[in-house]
C-alpha cells in the first residue's frame, strides 16, 4: 500500500507539472485573445464614429445654400483636426484623468506612454466622441459665421465645456469618480454628455449670431430658406445611422454579446423617430418634409443613446417615437422665437438628448419608473444645460466682441465659400453671381 501511495504521489506530481502550466498558458492565451478582440472592436467602433463626420458634412452642407457648402464642410473637416489635438492635449485628462474631486481629472494630459496598451484604443474612441460633440454647433450656426472665430470657439468647446461635463458623468478612468456618476446618473453613450452639450452650445451660438439675412420678415413671418441638395441630406442621414451602431454598441468598450441588444435598440429608435416625426407633421396638417423626417430619425438615435444598454426594445421604440415628435415641435418653437437653427441641431441634439436621458432613467430594466432615478436624471440634464449654455454664451459673446463672430452682410450675401476660402462648390453656376454680389 505504501508503494502504491508513493506511485500515486509521483503520478499526480508529474500530471500537475504537465497540466498546470498548460492550463495557465491556455488562460493567459484566452485573456490575451479577449483583450485583442476588445481592442479590434473598440477601434472598429471608433472608425464608425469617425465616419459619422461624413454624415454631418452631407446633412449640414445639403441643408445650406450652395454658396456656403464649402464653408460648412471646412468647419466639419477641421473640427475633427483641431479638436482631436486639443482633446489629446487637454480634454482627455480633464475628462478621464484621476478625479479625486468629482469635478475634473488632474492627469494624463498629452498622453505619451500609457501604462496599458488598451488605453490608446480608449483614447482613440473617446476622441471620436469629442469630435462629434463639437461638430453639432457648426450646422446650427451655418451661413453667417466667420471661420476662424468659429474654430476658436470649437477648441474651447472640445477642451473645456465638453470635457469637464464628461468628467462629471464618465470621469475616473484612472481613479476617482465624477459627482454625477456617484449619484447613479445613467447616460451610457452620451445623449446628454455628447449630444445635449453640443445642442446647448449650438443654442448659445445662434442667439449671439442672430438669424440669417431674410430668414424673418419685418412682421415676424418665417421665410423658408431651402438647402441646395436635399438628396445629400438623406444620404447623410443614412451615414449617421450606420455610424451610430459604433457610437452606441462601441461604448461597451469590449466585444461582448451585449452589443446585440444595443444595436437593435439603436435601430428601432431611429426608425420610430422618423415615424414620430411623420405622424407629428401629419397631425399638424403639414406637408411631410423629407428633411424633418431625417431629423426625426436622428432625434431617435440621439434619444436612445443614453439608455440603449439598459432598456428593453419596446421602450427603445417609445423613446425614439417621442424624440421624433419633440424634434418637430422643437423646430417649430425655435422659429416662433425667431431663433435661426439652419439644420435643427438644437431640437435634434439638445431637446431629444435631454428626453433620451430622462427616458433612460424611466425605462431602466429592473427599476421601471423610479422617482429617485428620475430625479438623478433630471439633475444631470439640468447640470448640462446650466454648465454648457451660459459658458458657451459667454465664450461666443467675448469672441463676437473681440474678433467678430458674424460675417458682414456683403460676405453673407455673396456666400462664405468665396468670402472665407476663395473657393466655390459649384463654379459653373456661381461665378456670375459672385461678381454681381447677389444671392
Amino acid at each position: 500500500m505504501f508503494l502504491m501511495l508513493r506511485i500515486s504521489v509521483v503520478f499526480f506530481s508529474l500530471l500537475a507539472l504537465f497540466f498546470v502550466p498548460t492550463v495557465l498558458h491556455a488562460a493567459s492565451t484566452t485573456e490575451g485573445l479577449q483583450a485583442s478582440m476588445d481592442a479590434v472592436w473598440v477601434i472598429t467602433a471608433g472608425a464608425l464614429v469617425f465616419f459619422m463626420q461624413a454624415g454631418f458634412a452631407f446633412v449640414e452642407s445639403g441643408m445650406t445654400r450652395s454658396k456656403n457648402a464649402i464653408n460648412v464642410i471646412m468647419k466639419n473637416y477641421t473640427d475633427v483636426c483641431f479638436g482631436s489635438l486639443v482633446f489629446w492635449m487637454i480634454g482627455y485628462g480633464l475628462m478621464f484623468g484621476a478625479n479625486s474631486s468629482g469635478w475634473f481629472g488632474s492627469d494624463h494630459f498629452f498622453l505619451q506612454h500609457a501604462d496599458k496598451a488598451e488605453e490608446y484604443a480608449f483614447l482613440f474612441f473617446q476622441t471620436m466622441f469629442a469630435a462629434t460633440a463639437v461638430t453639432i454647433a457648426s450646422g446650427a450656426m451655418a451661413e453667417r459665421t466667420r471661420y476662424w472665430p468659429y474654430i476658436i470657439s470649437s477648441l474651447f468647446t472640445t477642451g473645456v465645456i465638453y470635457s469637464v461635463y464628461g468628467s462629471w458623468a464618465w470621469g475616473g478612468y484612472y481613479g476617482g469618480q465624477g459627482w454625477l456618476a456617484e449619484m447613479g446618473f445613467i447616460d451610457f453613450a452620451g445623449s446628454t454628455v455628447v449630444h445635449s452639450i453640443g445642442g446647448w452650445v449650438a443654442l448659445a451660438g445662434i442667439i449671439v449670431l442672430g438669424p440669417r439675412l431674410g430668414k424673418f420678415g419685418p412682421a415676424g413671418e418665417i421665410r423658408n430658406i431651402a438647402g441646395h441638395n436635399l438628396s445629400s441630406v438623406a444620404l447623410g442621414g443614412f451615414v449617421l445611422w450606420l455610424g451610430w451602431f459604433g457610437f452606441n454598441a462601441g461604448s461597451t468598450v469590449s466585444a461582448t454579446v451585449d452589443i446585440g441588444m444595443i444595436a437593435l435598440n439603436t435601430h428601432l429608435a431611429a426608425a420610430s423617430g422618423a415615424v414620430g416625426a411623420v405622424l407629428m407633421m401629419a397631425l399638424a396638417q403639414q406637408r411631410i418634409l423629407m428633411t424633418m423626417t431625417v431629423n426625426g430619425s436622428l432625434g431617435g438615435l440621439v434619444g436612445i443613446t443614453a439608455g440603449c444598454a439598459s432598456m428593453a426594445p419596446g421602450f427603445a421604440v417609445t423613446t425614439g417615437l417621442v424624440a421624433g415628435i419633440l424634434v418637430v415641435i422643437g423646430s417649430y418653437l425655435l422659429e416662433k422665437l425667431r431663433l435661426d437653427d439652419v439644420v435643427g441641431a438644437v431640437s435634434v441634439h439638445g431637446i431629444a438628448g435631454a428626453w433620451g436621458t430622462l427616458a433612460a432613467g424611466l425605462f431602466k430594466t429592473g427599476n421601471l419608473f423610479s422617482p429617485d432615478q428620475a430625479i438623478v436624471q433630471i439633475t444631470g440634464i439640468s447640470a448640462a444645460f446650466l454648465w454648457a449654455f451660459p459658458t458657451s454664451l459667454f465664450v461666443f459673446w467675448i469672441i463676437d466682441r473681440t474678433m467678430g463672430l458674424r460675417a458682414d452682410s456683403q460676405d453673407e450675401q455673396r456666400g462664405l465659400d468665396f468670402a472665407e476660402h476663395s473657393e466655390v462648390g459649384y463654379p459653373e453656376f456661381q461665378i456670375e453671381q459672385l461678381h454681381k454680389g447677389v444671392q
